[in-house]
């Protein structure tokens, strides 16, 4: 950690009014990536903020974004961009601070379209998703993520497939907690039957998948096909809850991400993940054809 002595940009240092104790992030010397550069940023917001003694929504209108957003910064579940680092410098007179220090906290080893998604991911409570086409990816096993990776990238070296295969697996230690986050899949039942990787990849797969059924680490429900049409044939979807923050929304498609914080959007695709619920087969039922399907890709491997 930085240097507690040191004093923020001259710009603050001449608001006594706005930071009146020493900052633990000086305006001489950036962030250390290797200290949750986005906890700290979003601690300093909020005490940037409440210093100048605006309410989230009033300092969101300033910059032309919502409340909610501002806490999801404040949170650490949203990045930071150049161009609200920029603003927030101005409205809340700290200088370039903001600016200087927004590269060390969108350092990531995702790609650019999912980056943020994975970073509030990991931060989330309660994690609720769609999945049409693929296994989820918190789900996935090492072999099956990989030859996920191949199938997009069919010319790439075998290094930036392996680099894909462990930032994925590295996702989901945060099933290494047994109860926190809560995990609540609906998987549509054509992702459990294309056989990604082959059958010994895939009864892999879905046994890993019944393995956190059995462990009561995960909920699943199958989407059968059996029940026609339903309330997401769009596309995937993933609601994510925090404890110290607004919902997330994220929408993802082919090399493309969203993350939507609009309460109505929000509130809008809780209640489609409910309507895939109540068409979803039952946990139990569920875990049953997972692993006939399993069964059935092991037995054809040895035919």
């Amino acid at each position: 950690m930085a240097d507690a002595s040191l004093t923020w940009p001259d710009t603050a240092a001449q608001q006594p009014d706005l930071y009146d104790r020493e900052l633990p992030m000086p305006g001489s010397r950036d962030l250390d990536p290797s200290s949750s550069p986005r906890a700290l940023l979003g601690a300093e917001l909020r005490h940037a903020r409440e210093k100048a003694g605006l309410s989230q929504e009033e300092l969101g209108q300033r910059l032309f974004v919502s409340g909610s957003f501002i806490g999801q910064l404040e949170a650490g579940t949203r990045r930071l961009q150049a161009e609200y680092a920029r603003l927030l410098d101005e409205e809340l007179g700290t200088g370039d601070f903001f600016q200087r220090n927004c590269g060390a906290a969108a350092k990531s080893k995702y790609p650019e379209h999912f980056a943020e998604a994975a970073e509030a991911e990991a931060a989330a409570t309660e994690i609720r998703q769609f999945a049409p086409l693929l296994i989820p990816g918190l789900l996935q096993t090492p072999a099956y993520a990989r030859a996920v990776f191949r199938a997009y990238r069919p010319t790439a070296p075998e290094a930036v497939i392996e680099e894909l295969v462990a930032a994925r697996m590295d996702r989901a230690r945060i099933l290494d907690d047994p109860t926190s986050p809560l995990l609540w899949m609906v998987i549509d039942e054509a992702a459990l039957r294309r056989e990604t990787g082959g059958r010994e990849v895939m009864a892999g797969a879905l046994r890993h998948v019944t393995a956190l059924i059995r462990r009561n680490r995960i909920i699943v429900q199958v989407l059968p096909f059996g029940a026609g049409a339903h309330a997401s044939m769009e596309g995937s979807m993933k609601l994510m809850d925090f404890d110290d923050a607004p919902p997330l929304l994220y929408f993802e498609g082919v090399g493309t991400g969203r993350l939507e914080d609009d309460p109505a959007t929000v509130h809008h695709q809780r209640r489609t993940f409910q309507l895939l619920t109540a068409c979803a087969l039952s946990p139990d039922g569920s875990l049953a054809l997972i692993e006939d399907i399993a069964q059935d890709c092991g037995h054809e491997e040895h035919a």
